[in-house]
C-alpha cells in the first residue's frame, strides 16, 4: 500500500477538461483584461506582503484580512493562468474574482497559520527559499515569478512565458491544434510544476512557515493536500463556498454581516480602495526617496552656498575638452533658475599644478564654429552634470584636428570665461539657450588635464526637499489610511472552526432545525390536554 504524502497548506487542484484545437491562438488577446486587474491586484499584494512581514515580526500573526486577499491573488492568478498559457487546461473564462468559484476547473487555497515565526520571516523568503528558486526558475524561466516577471510584462503573474512550462505547453498546444487532444501524461506533468511554482509563491509570501516539499505532485488534484476525511466546516471570508475536494462537497453561501449590516470580507469597493491606497503608497516613495536625498546632499555637499559635485579627472592629448551641450529652456521662467539653480560654477585645477588653464563657456552655435577642426575631445552624456562628473573615460569621443586660430582668450565668444595659473574658478549666472564648457591651455597648446569640480548654489533647494517629503509623506498617510481602512472592513471576526482549506471563504450555515419527529407529537398532544385539565 503506497503511503499518502504528508498534506501540504498550499493546495492546488485542476480538473482537465476538452479544449478547443484553435482557442489558445488567440487566449493571449483574451486575457487582457485580466492582466490590466490583476496588475492592480499584485501591486496591493505586494505592499500587503510587506505589510505582512512587519505584522508576523512583531506579533507572530498573519493578519486573517490581509490573508484572504493575498490568497485571492494567488487563486485568481492561478484560474488565469490555467487558462492560459501556463497550461491551457479549459477554455472557460476565468470569473473576475478573488473568491473560491467551485464550478471552475482550478482551485487554490491556502490554510491559515494561527502562529508565525518571527525569525523565520526574516530568512525564509530570501535565504531559505534559494535552492526552491533555482527550480523554479529551471520550471517557470528566468526566476521566481512573483518577484521578477511583475516588471516585464506588467502584472507579475505570468510565469508561464518561460521555462520548462512555456515548452511543454506549446507542445501540447501543437498537439492539441492537430490532434483535438490535450496529452493526459504531459497535462498531469504541467500541472506539477505549475503547483510547485505555487507553493513556492506562497512560502515566499509569508503564508506557511512549513517549507515547500521538493515533490512533483502530478495531475490535477493535489495528491499530497486532499483532506483524508469529511470536509470539515469552511473558514469565514469573501462570501464563496469551500473548494471541492475529490468526492467531496459543499453548499454557497454569504458572508456574515457587520455593523449596520454592512458585508466582511472583499467586497469589490474594497478592493478597490486597496488598491488605490497600494498605488499612493508606492507613489510616495518617489518623493520621499528624492527629498530624502536632495537633503543629504544638502548636508553632506555644500561648501559654504555651493552645492559642489566629487572632483573628476578630465585629459586629453589634443587641444579641447568639450562638454555636451547643455539645453536650457524655460519659457521665461526667469525663476526656474533663479531659485532652482541659482549660479553655476566650474572649477578646473590643471593636475600638475602650475599649467595656466582657460575656462570658458559660450553658446553652443558659436563654440561649434570655433572649434570646427580642432583636434577636441567631447564629453558626452544627457546632462553636463553628468558628462562632467561621471564615468569621464567612457563617456569621451576624440575629433582629429589641428590647433585653434588663436588662444582661446582671444576668442569673442565667451558668455563668461577665466584664465591663468592654478585652480580656475569660471562663476556664471544661467539663462535660456544651448551652452558650451571648453577646458583648454590659456595658450591653446596640446594636451590638457585637469581636475574639474561643478557647483551651484541651488537656493531653493531646502524647501524643494521639504516640499517632497511633505508631499510624499502625505500620499503616504492617505495611501496607508485607505490600505488600514479596506483591510478593518474586510476583516472577519473569529468564528467556529476552521477548515484548513484556504482562505476567503463564507461560513457554513448550519442546517434547518430537525422537524418534530413521531414520537415527540404525542408527548406534546399529552402535556398541552394535562395543562388544560389542570
Amino acid at each position: 500500500m503506497t503511503e499518502q504524502p504528508a498534506p501540504y497548506p498550499v493546495r492546488v487542484d485542476a480538473t482537465q477538461e476538452q479544449t478547443t484545437r484553435w482557442l489558445w491562438l488567440v487566449k493571449w488577446l483574451l486575457v487582457l483584461p485580466h492582466a490590466v486587474v490583476l496588475a492592480f491586484l499584485w501591486l496591493a499584494f505586494t505592499v500587503l506582503t510587506v505589510v505582512a512581514f512587519f505584522a508576523v515580526l512583531v506579533t507572530g500573526r498573519y493578519p486573517r484580512a490581509v490573508f484572504d486577499f493575498n490568497v485571492g491573488v494567488l487563486r485568481w492568478t492561478w484560474r488565469v493562468q490555467y487558462y492560459a498559457y501556463s497550461a491551457l487546461g479549459t477554455d472557460r473564462y476565468p470569473p473576475f474574482t478573488l473568491a473560491e468559484v467551485p464550478g471552475y476547473p482550478a482551485h487554490l487555497s491556502v490554510e491559515y497559520p494561527e502562529r508565525l515565526s518571527r525569525g523565520l520571516v526574516l530568512v525564509k523568503w530570501w535565504l531559505l527559499a534559494i535552492p526552491h528558486y533555482v527550480v523554479v526558475a529551471v520550471f517557470a524561466g528566468g526566476g521566481l515569478w512573483l518577484t521578477s516577471r511583475a516588471g516585464d510584462d506588467g502584472w507579475g503573474g505570468n510565469w508561464g512565458s518561460g521555462g520548462l512550462i512555456g515548452l511543454l505547453v506549446l507542445v501540447a498546444a501543437v498537439v492539441l491544434l492537430f490532434t483535438g487532444r490535450y496529452p493526459r501524461p504531459l497535462f498531469d506533468f504541467v500541472l506539477g510544476m505549475d503547483r510547485w511554482v505555487l507553493r513556492v509563491a506562497a512560502y515566499a509570501a509569508l503564508m506557511t512557515d512549513r517549507y515547500p516539499p521538493f515533490r512533483l505532485d502530478m495531475g490535477g488534484t493535489d495528491p499530497g493536500s486532499v483532506p483524508a476525511g469529511p470536509l470539515p466546516p469552511a473558514p469565514t471570508g469573501t462570501g464563496t463556498a469551500a473548494p471541492v475536494p475529490a468526492g467531496g462537497a459543499t453548499a454557497t453561501t454569504t458572508a456574515p454581516a457587520g455593523p449596520g449590516g454592512r458585508p466582511r470580507g472583499w467586497t469589490a469597493g474594497r478592493v478597490v480602495a486597496l488598491v488605490a491606497g497600494a498605488l499612493l503608497v508606492l507613489v510616495s516613495t518617489a518623493p520621499l526617496a528624492a527629498g530624502t536625498g536632495l537633503l543629504v546632499a544638502d548636508a553632506t555637499h555644500r561648501e559654504g552656498d555651493w552645492l559642489v559635485s566629487p572632483a573628476s579627472t578630465v585629459s586629453t592629448g589634443r587641444y579641447a575638452l568639450v562638454s555636451d551641450r547643455v539645453v536650457l529652456e524655460t519659457a521665461g521662467a526667469d525663476w526656474v533658475l533663479d531659485d532652482l539653480v541659482g549660479r553655476v560654477r566650474v572649477q578646473a585645477t590643471p593636475t600638475d599644478g602650475s599649467t595656466p588653464l582657460f575656462v570658458g563657456i559660450a553658446p553652443s552655435a558659436e563654440a561649434d564654429r570655433w572649434l570646427a577642426g580642432v583636434g577636441q575631445r567631447m564629453v558626452t552624456g544627457d546632462r553636463m552634470w553628468d558628462g562632467w562628473t561621471s564615468g569621464m573615460g567612457r563617456m569621451t569621443t576624440d575629433l582629429a584636428g589641428g590647433p585653434p586660430s588663436s588662444a582661446p582668450t582671444q576668442a569673442s565668444i565667451w558668455a563668461a570665461q577665466t584664465s591663468g595659473p592654478g585652480a580656475q574658478r569660471l562663476t556664471w549666472t544661467p539663462r535660456d539657450g544651448d551652452w558650451t564648457v571648453v577646458v583648454m591651455r590659456a595658450d591653446g597648446a596640446a594636451g590638457v588635464s585637469a581636475d574639474v569640480r561643478l557647483a551651484a548654489t541651488v537656493p531653493a533647494l531646502r524647501a524643494v526637499s521639504i516640499g517632497l517629503l511633505a508631499g510624499g509623506a502625505l500620499l503616504l498617510v492617505v495611501g496607508g489610511l485607505l490600505v488600514a481602512l479596506a483591510v478593518q472592513r474586510a476583516h472577519v471576526p473569529p468564528g467556529p472552526p476552521t477548515a484548513p482549506d484556504g482562505a476567503g471563504t463564507a461560513p457554513r450555515i448550519p442546517g434547518p432545525a430537525a422537524a418534530p419527529t413521531a414520537e415527540t407529537a404525542p408527548e406534546r398532544a399529552t402535556q398541552e390536554q394535562a395543562a388544560q385539565g389542570r
